[in-house]
């Protein structure tokens, strides 16, 4: 099991190996960051996006949360974290799109599709249970379809279904809607499927999840 002190020993790996390769890289990145892509990905310690994509530091800005969820616009009172981390990307980086990613194995996605933490007080899965209530009407849709909840099936439309609801959250952000309007931004749904680590893309004109070409 990985601790503390093997952290430290995978930072001492980055500074002697990574660092030193890519030193003139990070002198950039002091000045500023300039990602093209923002990804809303999940928490879930086996889904690591920039692990997923190969990516270098710098080149995507990323917000996980438990099942990768995007809350609706709304501006009541509060602290909006991911909605925040949305208007920096959108208006201050001015990234081209924005990459919704669920995984397989979705706690999150399973919670709300059990209602096993419903009720439960803050603290002892309360703050969960509250969390996912934004998957209540893709729970519905998805109990309407399929008899036993419990079923592999079920759970992977479940999990389909939240990359469905962020996506169709994102699109009550009106400097999304307008940005999108102008094709200034795309929004792009994918699923990861961690046993086979192959990466599913949701085709807009179909509405299906289709596993990428490996070769292309």
């Amino acid at each position: 099991m990985t601790n503390f002190s093997d952290l430290l020993k995978g930072y001492h790996r980055f500074r002697s190996e990574h660092w030193e390769t890519e030193k003139e890289r990070w002198k950039e990145l002091k000045e500023g960051q300039n990602p093209r892509v923002m990804i809303i990905a999940c928490s879930d310690s086996r889904v690591d996006p920039t692990r997923i994509f190969d990516t270098y530091p710098g080149e995507t800005f990323v917000v996980r949360n438990v099942a990768a969820l995007v809350p609706p616009f709304e501006t009541t009172p509060g602290q909006h974290g991911v909605s925040s981390a949305l208007e920096f990307a959108v208006q201050v980086l001015h990234v081209d799109e924005i990459v919704v990613m669920g995984h397989g194995s979705c706690g999150g996605c399973s919670a709300a599709l059990s209602e096993g933490m419903k009720g439960m007080p803050p603290g002892k899965g309360g703050f969960i249970a509250e969390w996912i209530t934004m998957l209540d009407d893709a729970r519905a849709k998805v109990a309407a379809a399929h008899e036993d909840l419990t079923s592999p099936a079920a759970r992977l439309a479940m999990e389909h279904e939240g990359v469905r609801t962020s996506l169709a959250n994102l699109r009550t952000f009106p400097c999304i809607k307008e940005k999108e309007a102008d094709k200034s931004l795309k929004l792009i749904g994918a699923w990861f499927a961690i046993a086979e680590g192959k990466l599913h893309v949701l085709d807009d004109e179909t509405d299906t999840f289709c596993v990428i070409d490996e070769t292309a």
